[in-house]
């Protein structure tokens, strides 16, 4: 949770009265934040007292003093949400986004403030503001960068650019010798602070640049700004320009950067909008949308949640000390939901749910039993299914292992003598070590990995686990599903096919499923195995399929395999024992 600090005295004024530190922390617990400390004691001479707060990490509207007087007055009931409005309605100055920035950063989004009205204080915050922006939801630069300029020494229209680093050529923010780009990249190299963005554009053949009709720049993000443009507590007009390699977080920040200093406009929350101008992507817009999202809630849901029997009214009274803008819907047991910019956190009604909670106060809350079976916990299917597998390997004397569910990509498929086809393996874009490459496909690599760290243990080693592999799917929409299946090894001096074909035998009994003598005649529920010569995991000869049918003339399904395993498998996991394995899919039996 972010940290804010605020001056204690600003913050008071802010919300039109003084409150002890024990009051003002009561506040924050019941709105949901919490007070970390107060300076006061410790300030010296003409220090400032400050308050610090933890605000939620989701709460980007909180991340300086303006968001959280702002939230808390609204709380309170003695301000109403601001409403933001466009001045002129229709944009005049336009930011037009050329393609060569695909290479790059692909997004940007503008705004400007006009006739702000700031002080050393109100500039502070704007530049903390910032700041933490840049490192919470921006992270660190990488989706998002943000500049803000003098309006009143550059020329309208801006454009976005990535040109080669040769061809950007200014002052940088706070210094007197004018710098190309790869000037720049050496001159900032060592510096503490901006040293660490460099990587994020070092290596491209083009860097993103904002320059005005006069090609001046205006800033190289998400490296630096312009001395040209730079702003100060004195600036009146304040161009923002917001870049990044994702639309979405990008038009989030340039939103909150306008709604918690719009305030300080002559004309409180008058925004000038911006005219972005991409057409080679077809994503011709206006920024910043200050339109409310609309969004619908369902009153059953929230009163179940809640134990309560608020009508839409009341829900929708609480809901406006809460930042958003609701009403009982014309639809039955609904509520219609204007979310405001400075909400982007909520994204479900679960989360409307949650605020109608603080609003009407966790403490009031009583404590009330559940109303039907529907709300009394249960296990999910598939997990009672794993369950029962689990009771039925340790009643056979094999003890539950947990390994991890990423490995290496040697581990699950050259260790096991198999081959990657590229169509099964979820694969990490950037593994941080050799030993997180893909997500497994099988559960055996984990279940040997175990057997070699605990081989100095007394033999048999019979360890089993119940969990999920990942497999690809392309025609589902993450690409990917989950899949639960059960697997037991046994290890020893002699390991033998019987071993684990008679804790198949159990497991299929414990899941009601017969042996069946001869399925290519029957179809009755039950389970068979067949020879898999193919199988290169398997000393050959010693493998086999496992088959499986639900009974009602449904189809044999091929739920897993069973066999004595290669030596060699067992020699890449350095076990110097013998080894047989079986592993199924235990969701055929939901």
């Amino acid at each position: 949770m972010p940290t804010i600090p605020v001056d204690k005295q600003d913050l008071f004024d802010l919300l039109g009265r003084s409150y002890t530190t024990e009051e003002f922390d009561e506040l924050c617990f019941e709105f949901g934040i919490e007070l970390d400390e107060d300076t006061t004691e410790e300030c010296k001479g003409d220090e400032r007292p400050q308050f610090k707060i933890e605000v939620p990490a989701n709460r980007y509207d909180m991340l300086c003093i303006e968001g959280i007087a702002q939230a808390l007055n609204e709380f309170l009931g003695k301000k109403s949400s601001p409403g933001f409005k466009y001045n002129p309605s229709k944009p005049e100055i336009s930011l037009t986004i050329h393609k060569s920035t695909e290479q790059v950063r692909p997004y940007a989004a503008s705004a400007i403030l006009r006739n702000v009205q700031l002080d050393e204080r109100r500039y502070d915050s704007f530049l903390a503001l910032q700041d933490k922006l840049h490192t919470n939801l921006c992270r660190n630069r990488t989706l998002v960068a943000i500049g803000t300029h003098d309006l009143d020494t550059l020329t309208p229209p801006f454009t976005y650019e990535a040109l080669p680093p040769s061809e950007i050529n200014f002052i940088p923010l706070n210094q007197e010798k004018e710098m190309d780009g790869n000037q720049l990249m050496e001159f900032y190299e060592k510096d503490k602070h901006l040293g660490k963005y460099l990587h994020i554009i070092k290596d491209s053949p083009v860097y993103p640049v904002i320059l005005d009709a006069n090609r001046t720049v205006c800033s190289l993000p998400p490296i630096i700004n312009s001395n040209h443009s730079k702003i100060s507590a004195q600036t009146r007009n304040i161009f923002i320009d917001v870049t990044g390699t994702d639309r979405t977080k990008t038009e989030i920040v340039i939103n909150q950067l306008v709604a918690m200093f719009a305030g300080y406009c002559k004309v409180p929350f008058e925004i000038e909008p911006i005219e972005i101008k991409s057409e080679h992507n077809k994503q011709d817009r206006i920024t910043p949308d200050i339109s409310a999202r609309p969004f619908e809630a369902e009153i059953p849901y929230i009163n179940s949640c809640l134990g309560l029997d608020l009508t839409g009214q009341e829900i929708s009274d609480l809901l406006k000390r809460m930042s958003l803008h609701a009403k009982p819907s014309s639809k039955k047991d609904l509520i219609d939901i204007g979310i405001p910019i400075t909400r982007p956190d909520i994204l479900h009604q679960c989360d409307i749910m949650e605020d109608a909670a603080i609003a009407y106060g966790y403490n009031n809350l009583t404590k009330t039993k559940a109303k039907g079976d529907s709300l009394v916990a249960a296990p999910l299917p598939v997990n009672k299914i794993g369950d029962i597998l689990r009771i039925a390997s340790a009643q056979a004397g094999y003890l539950e292992v947990l390994p991890l569910t990423l490995c290496s990509h040697d581990e699950n498929f050259k260790f096991l003598r198999t081959k990657d086809d590229n169509t099964t393996a979820v694969k990490l874009e950037n593994p941080k070590t050799i030993e997180y490459q893909v997500v497994r496909t099988t559960l055996v690599p984990g279940l040997l990995k175990t057997i070699k760290e605990n081989r100095k243990h007394s033999l048999p080693i019979k360890v089993f686990e119940a969990g999920d592999i990942v497999l690809k799917n392309p025609e589902l929409e993450r690409g990917a599903f989950n899949q639960r299946n059960w697997s037991a090894i046994y290890a020893g001096k002699t390991s033998g096919f019987e071993f684990v074909q008679g804790l198949l035998g159990k497991i299929m009994q414990t899941m009601r499923t017969s042996w069946l003598e001869n399925p290519k005649e029957s179809t009755e529920r039950g389970y068979w195995i067949e020879q898999d010569d193919e199988n290169p995991t398997f000393f050959p000869g010693r493998g086999a399929k496992v088959f499986f049918r639900a009974g009602d003339g449904s189809k044999e399904q091929h739920i897993g395999a069973i066999g004595v395993l290669h030596p060699e498998v067992m020699a890449n996991f350095e076990i110097p024992y013998a080894a047989s394995s079986v592993e199924i899919n235990a969701e055929v039996f939901l």
